[in-house]
């Protein structure tokens, strides 16, 4: 045999070689998994994705688990940890002179800050005074027989405490990695940006760790890790917030890779009086619950941003939280009315809303 077609032949078996390698990646023989988690942020958190083995999905579902976990605990404003500061011992703390926190803590307080500049105050991480009145509200009523308006909290408490949410008090030194209180009566609710912020820095991190196909779903927050193996977008629905349990999204969105859907509304915290809804989302120009819409859901690729803009959203009215998402880059809304009636922005891609 010549030189030249043993060449040949070396060179036809390193093609076949290449392209059956080729083929096999193409058609990669993975398997549908999912776990659902109940110790992550008081809500249900579910991850589904493709995975090669059982053992490597449940080796990257622990770990991404963990990972949430960790910042559900430095994100507590309910509770101390051992060998921890986190943000419940910042309110029991940082108003007597500056306190030591790690730097996930202080990020997300930064990123707070920003968020509250951003949505033009209305989400404010600094509102902690006003928010515990109507979470006791909340509280009291859940374990009440019947709900009564003695149970809500009095305009006059509510100013009093909302006199201690300037989040200008909020001081944070970047390069000390401390955080102070200059009003000593300020106190902290991280409720909404934590999940969210949580939520894009778990993903990230199972990304890197090789995770290439998972939706993961933490309470409404949604992002997508990759896509599925054929190739195809992992979708998302927005529930009906108004009609509980209807089955039938009010709009299904598709996500690329990193994408976030997160959806705030007032149907997932509340308690009722005299036929009257008081949810958690709490409009700070009027203390009180926020009535401009049923529920917002905001797309975009970052889900802690996608947090901050959806509560702050909810807490607008419509037509200045439209001018706020179409001057944003990347971002999408959509707005759900208490007259069963919807709103998009001119970014929100699905064609098919239900009215």
């Amino acid at each position: 045999m010549s030189r030249r077609l043993l060449g040949l032949l070396i060179a036809l078996l390193l093609a076949l070689t290449l392209l059956g390698s080729m083929v096999a990646g193409q058609y990669r023989q993975t398997k549908f998994y999912t776990q659902t988690w109940w110790d992550l942020f008081d809500t249900v958190t579910i991850l589904t994705g493709y995975a090669d083995s059982q053992e490597e999905w449940d080796a990257q579902a622990q770990a991404l688990h963990d990972d949430l976990l960790a910042y559900h605990r430095l994100f507590d404003i309910y509770h101390h940890y051992d060998g921890l500061t986190n943000a419940y011992d910042l309110n029991a703390q940082a108003g007597s002179g500056p306190v030591t926190v790690p730097g996930q803590l202080l990020d997300l307080l930064t990123f707070g800050q920003q968020a509250d500049q951003l949505t033009q105050g209305a989400c404010n991480i600094a509102a902690g005074r006003v928010l515990a009145l109507w979470h006791d509200a909340r509280v009291a009523a859940e374990t009440a027989e019947t709900a009564t308006a003695d149970l809500l909290p009095t305009q006059e408490a509510l100013e009093e405490a909302a006199a201690h949410c300037d989040i200008q008090d909020l001081v944070l030194d970047a390069q000390a990695s401390t955080v102070t209180f200059t009003d000593p009566q300020l106190q902290l609710d991280l409720g909404s940006i934590a999940k969210g912020y949580a939520v894009e820095a778990a993903a990230r991190a199972a990304e890197a760790r090789g995770m290439d196909s998972a939706l993961l779903n933490v309470g409404g927050n949604v992002r997508a890790i990759g896509k599925k193996p054929d190739g195809s977008p992992w979708t998302a629905g927005v529930d009906n917030p108004w009609t509980e349990g209807s089955g039938e999204p009010v709009s299904t969105v598709q996500l690329a890779p990193g994408q976030c859907l997160v959806v705030s509304g007032d149907y997932q915290r509340y308690f009722t009086v005299d036929g009257v809804r008081y949810h958690h989302l709490i409009d700070l120009s009027t203390l009180q619950p926020a009535r401009y819409a049923s529920s917002v859901a905001v797309l975009c690729s970052d889900s802690g941003l996608g947090d901050a803009l959806s509560t702050g959203l909810f807490c607008l009215p419509p037509e200045k939280g439209q001018a706020l998402v179409e001057g944003l880059e990347g971002v999408s809304a959509l707005w759900m009315l208490p007259d069963g009636s919807t709103v998009a922005s001119s970014g929100w891609p699905d064609q098919k809303l239900q009215n």
